[in-house]
């Protein structure tokens, strides 16, 4: 028996409430630009999403991935936020799993990059330290995909103005990288008007004001990705929506936006943020049926 879905649109904004597996078998093939998700993880949101044990993780992840790997443009990219937990004094495995099991599902593991919470929970463990980071994974469907590196610099600062004008000419002109990432130590590529290309660390805060959801991720996480592989017009999905803040951040960046969700709260909090005057209910979901 399919579960009934339904759905709500409103201008190049849809939302759907039901199981993402079966939403995602109505998606194209290559429709989407970008998909920016954090699903829930192993044993966590247990009063929610009903918690899933680190043993049985990646095996429910995969059909998932699988549609993924379906909807997303040869062009596109994956970013999966997501973190172990420790069971019994030791870090779970279920995450490097998840990798592994993905790659032979035919993605690339093309990046990793750490989400430094600036402002987490302090806390102390008789083996260990406060979690200060989350793991943001970055998966492709080929080598070449769309990036617009451009979008993400940042301010140089005073860092510019002390050692970068001690550089010597043969520092300027160094040869290029001998591994085909366009740079290597020719020095003047990374430059631009006192702007440089970012690390792999996003230093974010947590998001602290939305308390209708146990784990929302701050605006500017799905903003940075958004920025650095879409541009207007391009499609952006979350199958695991919660709150919405990927959806609403995509919309207000004038992208397209598809957001799914299984809990008919977070579908309602969203759909009250989205169409707070005008709400239109697709009468007819995409095979909507029982």
């Amino acid at each position: 028996m399919r579960l009934q879905i339904f759905a709500m649109r409103y201008g190049d904004t849809s939302i759907y409430l039901g199981d993402c597996r079966e939403v995602l078998s109505e998606l194209d093939d290559n429709s989407v630009d970008l998909v920016v998700t954090s699903p829930p993880y192993a044993d966590q949101r247990a009063g929610t999403y009903g918690g899933i044990h680190p043993n049985d993780y990646v095996q429910w992840f995969l059909p998932i991935t699988e549609q993924l790997l379906r909807v997303l443009s040869p062009t596109g990219t994956f970013i999966l936020n997501i973190k172990e937990k420790v069971v019994q004094g030791e870090r779970s495995t279920y995450v490097l799993e998840l990798i592994l099991a993905m790659r032979k599902q035919g993605w690339l593991w093309t990046e990793e990059f750490i989400w430094h919470k600036k402002n987490c929970y302090p806390g102390k463990w008789p083996n260990r330290f406060r979690d200060a980071w989350e793991r943001v994974l970055q998966f492709n469907k080929q080598r070449k995909f769309h990036m617009y590196q451009d979008a993400v610099r940042v301010p140089m600062g005073d860092w510019a103005k002390t050692r970068l004008k001690k550089l010597s000419e043969t520092d300027k002109q160094r040869d290029n990288s001998r591994v085909g990432s366009g740079f290597g130590k020719n020095i003047s590529n990374w430059l631009a008007r006192d702007m440089a290309y970012p690390t792999n660390v996003l230093h974010l805060a947590t998001e602290c004001g939305n308390r209708k959801h146990s784990a929302v991720f701050p605006r500017a996480l799905p903003e940075w990705f958004i920025k650095l592989f879409t541009q207007p017009g391009d499609l952006v999905l979350d199958p695991f929506m919660g709150a919405g803040t990927t959806i609403l951040v995509a919309q207000s960046m004038n992208r397209r936006a598809v957001g799914i969700d299984i809990l008919p709260e977070y579908y309602n909090m969203v759909k009250e943020q989205l169409y707070p005057e005008t709400m239109l209910l697709l009468e007819n979901p995409p095979n909507d049926s029982n």
